[in-house]
């Protein structure tokens, strides 16, 4: 039998003449009428909140004002006959959808509950993410090093962690930045390992100690990236994640560019132990500001062009599983009686 589909609101009351019409063709074309109220769902409001009432037929979908008698007619009838050539010729790829349109599965609810609730998740997972970082000082400082090296081992391959480009918790400074980075008024790294050679692997393996502080398991960069992102997350979910997405352009002139610009100018510095010394070396060193400006924006503008492009595809799959479970519901309830 063929499934009608009447997507419609409490406060439209074209949906009685639709549905009237509808059983009254029953007589010529045999159908199941499965009824949508729009105002369960914002995924459905925004799709059909302008057209409403909308009537889906099989392929074909009606909307004010193609929806008279006639038009309803001829899409039943449209409808019917795809429905009959199909299955004579044994089609695999319709039957299957049709047999999977009759039970709304695990999957099916899975996909409905975290198309629903998937900021939620994102959010929680950048947060810990962004936040286990900030355990590792915590733990050092406390006098648990052993739990605290491994937060630090974890998060060794997913950033540099160098000392002199990271927070530090619990000491006299919140950075120290290398003497390159010009910033007044902070001890240096230099000051503090003693050295003005800069090891790139001793940087990575200096954690801190009870004076200096213990460093975040991640860079100040990574911090503002990442922080950025579950800000923007925070207030995109609050907001009903109705914001459209950052057109690309803005995404590179305000997040790509200026973070590309600042992390690449620093790596002739870091490598200069490794050219040869005839080649001329333009020597630049980010400063704590800088970093957490540049990987802030960087965060942010990432979100903001791709949570809303989410938003999108969650919406589609709301949409489609509600008139699914509407459907099984409603057809399941009608075969009971």
């Amino acid at each position: 039998m063929i499934v009608v589909t009447l997507y419609y609101s409490a406060s439209n009351e074209d949906e009685k003449t639709v549905e009237a019409i509808l059983m009254d063709l029953q007589k010529e074309v045999s159908h199941q009428l499965v009824k949508v109220n729009i105002d369960e769902d914002p995924a459905l409001q925004k799709v059909y909140a302008e057209h409403l009432p909308v009537v889906e037929i099989g392929p074909y979908i009606l909307r004010d004002p193609y929806i008279t008698r006639q038009d309803i007619l001829v899409a039943l009838m449209s409808a019917h006959d795809r429905k009959t050539d199909l299955e004579r010729v044994g089609d695999k790829e319709y039957l299957r959808r049709v047999e999977k349109s009759r039970q709304f599965s695990g999957p099916d609810k899975f996909s409905f509950w975290f198309s629903k609730r998937y900021m939620l998740l994102f959010n929680l997972i950048v947060f810990i993410y962004v936040g286990l970082p900030f355990l590792a000082p915590v733990l050092m400082k406390i006098g648990a090093p052993a739990p605290a090296k491994v937060i630090y081992s974890i998060y060794s391959p997913l950033c540099h962690q160098l000392a002199f480009r990271s927070w530090f918790l619990f000491g006299e400074q919140p950075a120290y930045p290398r003497e390159l980075a010009h910033v007044d008024d902070l001890l240096t790294y230099e000051e503090i390992s003693g050295s003005t050679d800069v090891s790139i692997i001793d940087a990575r393996q200096f954690i801190g100690n009870e004076t200096l502080g213990y460093k975040v398991a991640f860079c100040e960069r990574d911090i503002a990236i990442y922080g950025g992102m579950l800000l923007f997350g925070i207030f995109f979910a609050v907001t009903g994640r109705k914001l459209k997405p950052l057109p690309w352009y803005l995404w590179i002139v305000l997040g790509i560019i200026p973070i590309g610009l600042d992390g690449g100018s620093q790596l002739p510095s870091l490598l200069q132990g490794y050219l040869p010394d005839w080649l001329l070396i333009l020597e630049r060193e980010s400063t704590p500001f800088l970093r957490t400006l540049t990987g802030g924006l960087f965060g942010i503008t990432t979100a903001w062009y791709l949570y809303p492009l989410i938003e999108e595809t969650m919406q589609e799959t709301r949409r489609v599983l509600v008139r699914k479970k509407a459907v099984v519901e409603q057809v399941n309830s009608v075969k009971k009686d």
